[in-house]
């Protein structure tokens, strides 16, 4: 069965049963950005989180692990401008957080989810966060400028607010999932500070809504990287309320895949974008691997590409170095044949063979400086030795990542 999957307006609002909100608290000094946003479900819903894979974890994450442990969440409370990792009273402050909006909810403290992003290392002040729930809960709305607000309030170093929607029919019934997230920098493949909320209205067990979730992570945001930098931070929370008014899906078959088709495309969609926005880029880089053995090698192969500090040096000043783009398959730990390998960049100005089994292939530099220029650049490999494809997203690197990062706490 075939769906369609479209999208549409609203963000985290749209789908049924979400209302949210975004005001400056207090946490940043510049009073016209907001720094804290609020996501309330009309009822407890399934939920599922993936986490970051860094042994340095933020407090937030611990916190929220331990919630989700049960599947069910009810809220989700998120501040900018301070990470709230590796400080003594993490936990103590991130709980209560937790238990303060629970209290102004009238919820249960494990129906939260909490996170943080920002500054690491810095305590997080608590009384700003305090004394904002209660004007966050006040301005709770279902409008699709709720939602807008909320994106806002998650950004820090992001020039572009990240908020998308989808939406897909079933069995005559429509279901909308819509997400809000942020990352620029510290953006590294295993949920790599990189944070996102999304909701649905689907109705779906916890457990197989944890299984899409991953499912969906590992082919989007795991293989997405601006840096090569593991955030303390990163967290991609679903919230499922049940109310579009569809059958719940309980097990495997053409609801499940449908629901896991939508999921996978806003996740796509979300990381994409971070990819994009990354810290200093001034182009996305996709890098398309073609006709390899095997998905996991395949998957490496990719990120070591869109990883690779000198190829994203090359797309950055437009160089056609197909050579740092093997060497970085070379090093990635995956065999393969090295005289089978086509190299091709492409973008909207047109495509060029550069490498072909292995070896240069006769190309005009004036061409191929053209296709670079542009801001989306896909890189084109073919293994030829298989079936199997991957996708990896990442952005070049220019002057401006080094001033970013040379006085981020200033």
């Amino acid at each position: 069965m075939s769906i369609i999957i479209k999208p549409c307006d609203g963000g985290i609002t749209a789908p049924a049963g979400f209302r949210a909100s975004g005001i400056h608290c207090g946490l940043r000094k510049n009073a016209e950005r907001r720094d804290i946003a609020l996501i309330v479900a009309d009822k407890t819903c399934s939920a599922a989180g993936v986490y970051t894979t860094n042994k340095v974890f933020a407090a937030p994450v611990g916190v929220t692990r331990a919630h989700l442990a049960g599947g069910k969440a009810r809220a989700v409370i998120c501040n900018s401008g301070n990470a709230n990792a590796c400080n003594a009273d993490g936990y103590d402050k991130a709980n209560a957080t937790c238990k303060a909006l629970a209290e102004e909810l009238g919820i249960a403290e494990e129906e939260v989810i909490v996170a943080s992003t920002g500054v690491i290392g810095v305590p997080l002040p608590l009384e700003p966060i305090l004394t904002g729930i209660p004007k966050l809960h006040a301005e709770l709305d279902i409008t699709a400028e709720a939602s807008d607000l909320a994106a806002t309030a998650i950004m820090t170093t992001d020039l572009k607010k990240k908020e998308y929607c989808f939406s897909y029919e079933f069995n005559g019934t429509t279901i909308k999932m819509g997400g809000i997230c942020k990352g620029s920098g510290m953006i590294h493949p295993q949920m790599g500070t990189m944070l996102g909320f999304i909701t649905t209205d689907a109705a779906i067990s916890a457990e197989l809504l944890d299984r899409a979730l991953k499912a969906a992570i590992a082919d989007t945001f795991n293989m997405v990287s601006v840096d090569g930098d593991t955030s303390t931070n990163d967290m991609v929370t679903v919230l499922a309320s049940g109310l579009s008014g569809a059958a719940e899906i309980t097990g495997e078959g053409e609801a499940y895949d449908a629901f896991c088709a939508a999921l996978n495309t806003l996740c796509r969609t979300m990381a994409m974008a971070i990819a994009a926005d990354g810290e200093g880029a001034t182009k996305l880089l996709e890098c398309n691997l073609y006709n390899f053995s095997d998905i996991a090698g395949a998957k490496t192969l990719a990120k070591s590409v869109i990883c690779s500090s000198l190829v994203k040096c090359a797309m950055f000043g437009a160089d056609a170095n197909w050579g740092r783009i093997l060497c970085a398959l070379g090093y990635a730990g995956v065999p393969f044949d090295t005289d089978l390998v086509d190299v091709r960049f492409k973008s909207k100005a047109g495509e060029i063979l550069v490498c072909e089994n292995g070896k240069g292939h006769p190309f005009d530099e004036d061409i191929a400086k053209s296709i670079l220029v542009e801001d989306v650049i896909q890189i084109e490999i073919n293994m030829k030795c298989g079936n199997v494809n991957a996708t990896a997203w990442g952005c070049d690197f220019s002057y401006d990542y080094v001033r970013i990062n040379g006085d981020y706490r200033s």
